[in-house]
């Protein structure tokens, strides 16, 4: 078989195991039994010598035998059903069932057990970005928009940034796997007749089946008006979510990359690491790369998916069918492995005060600009006729610099030497330069409801603060 490259290089041994094709077998075989335990329940004869065959053969998966009866019946359940039949010594599961009875809802359970893991590895994201959060809150950093220097931040602030929109997607996230509907036991066309003519057209009966099952799949809710299958829409809604979820760390993984280029920051670089075959020096930004290559990926299973979404003929076809096969798994290989890179980036950053220092002493006469203006106002002075003149002296030396006629940032003396900035005491503007801590406003507050919200999870999944990424490559 071909590996693929996303489960065998990135994802963990959870998730594998979830949408491995024996793992598939194995869900489908204990849903087989769990639909035969209540069928038992509901009157229909299967005897408890054919349950304990089965129970017997559940982990005797021959996926060649398997393949080998497909090739014949062209049919992948059917040659599943008589391979699990024939290994029991008996013909009592998939009564009453047609194929989605069985595909759609053991698909919607791999579904279902992926996003908890997938909630559980962003708690923990949460868990490490809230913590660097706190620890870098005093750290003056260089903020940027449009990646230009703008005002003075923090890094605490900067991590609490993408740590807030994190935990907006993980909202998302959890409300979906509360809310998450199974198919359920309906039938061929969504109207359980099979099931009911089974029962005798009890509809108590065909009530109590249909909750047996939803037990053994402990997913929260169920549909109750489907046809052959449930709509793609919510496979488009799962998707949705996972691509959000990875929307955060794809941002912070870019900004680190460019930090990691000035020289503020890297994302670690392990004993024995080699950043590139031909420059020893080099320390690259691997795993931010494929961070935001993982995020490249969920977006193009998302576009899949949303092209099954209002495309249902019916009561059901399979179109969707190869779509779903490759977008479904892959999907949470990409945001199992954008996860867990994640989590290895957040353990071994690091950051450079003094390369940090340099650049805020750059600067820090620009990022005081708005504070300049603000002043200029306080004295009376006319917005717009202070901007320009601020403006005209930030250019000027902005220029003076880059062409190399002055070595130093001197936009304090050019702006106390400007009689229309009378205003402007050159004590005041020295003084704003040396408090340099105070230009960051409410940052280091900002970081404290982040903290709550954080807490928050942590008390729900304490799980989360102690679990470590597996080893990647």
């Amino acid at each position: 078989m071909i590996p693929n490259p996303l489960a065998e290089r990135y994802a963990t041994e959870p998730i594998k195991e979830i949408w491995s094709p024996q793992g598939r077998i194995l869900l489908e075989r204990q849903y087989w039994i769990a639909v035969m335990r209540a069928q038992q329940l509901v009157g229909i004869p299967i005897p408890d010598e054919a349950l304990k065959a089965y129970e017997r053969v559940v982990g005797q998966v021959d996926l060649p035998s398997i393949a080998q009866r497909e090739r014949v019946t062209r049919h992948d359940v059917k040659a599943r059903i008589e391979e699990f039949c024939d290994l029991a010594g008996h013909q009592h599961i998939h009564k009453g069932l047609t194929s989605r009875d069985l595909t759609e809802n053991v698909e919607q359970l791999q579904v279902y057990r992926s996003l908890q893991q997938v909630r559980l590895k962003t708690i923990a994201v949460l868990d490490r970005m809230e913590k660097k959060a706190r620890e870098t809150k005093d750290l003056l950093l260089t903020g940027r928009t449009h990646n230009v220097a703008a005002q003075p931040i923090t890094l605490g602030k900067r991590l609490a940034m993408f740590g807030e929109e994190l935990e907006r997607a993980l909202q998302v996230l959890d409300r979906l796997i509360e809310t998450y509907p199974a198919r359920g036991l309906k039938g061929a066309v969504g109207t359980q007749l099979d099931i009911a003519t089974l029962l005798e057209g009890d509809n108590l009966k065909v009530d109590i089946l249909e909750k047996q099952i939803l037990e053994h799949l402990g997913i929260p809710q169920s549909w109750d008006n489907v046809g052959q299958v449930y709509p793609r829409s919510l496979d488009f809604e799962t998707l949705s979510a996972l691509y959000q979820i990875g929307a955060s760390p794809s941002s912070f993984a870019k900004t680190l990359r460019i930090m990691a280029g000035h020289e503020l920051g890297s994302e670690g670089f392990a004993p024995g690491q080699v950043g590139s075959s031909a420059m020893p020096h080099k320390m690259n930004s691997r795993s931010c790369e494929r961070i935001n290559g993982f995020h490249v990926i969920l977006r193009g299973y998302l576009t899949m998916v949303e092209g099954l979404a209002g495309d249902q003929w019916n009561e059901g076809d399979v179109s969707c069918s190869v779509v779903r096969r490759v977008a479904l798994p892959d999907s949470f290989f990409a945001i199992d492995g954008l996860l867990e890179t994640t989590l290895v980036v957040l353990e071994q950053m690091e950051w450079f005060p003094a390369v940090i220092g340099r650049e805020n002493q750059h600067y820090l006469p620009f990022l005081c600009t708005t504070t300049f203006l603000m002043e200029a106002l306080k004295g009376g002075m006319g917005r717009e006729e202070a901007h320009k003149v601020i403006k005209k002296h930030a250019i000027e030396t902005v220029q003076d610099l880059r062409q190399g006629v002055i070595q130093e940032n001197d936009l304090i003396q050019r702006l106390c030497k400007d009689p229309q900035l009378s205003v402007l005491e050159p004590q005041a503007l020295q003084k704003i330069l040396e408090d340099a801590t105070a230009l960051v406003g409410r940052a280091t507050q900002q970081i404290e409801p982040f903290r709550q919200k954080v807490d928050s999870w942590r008390e729900r999944f304490p799980k989360a603060s102690t679990y470590k990424p597996q080893a990647i490559l």
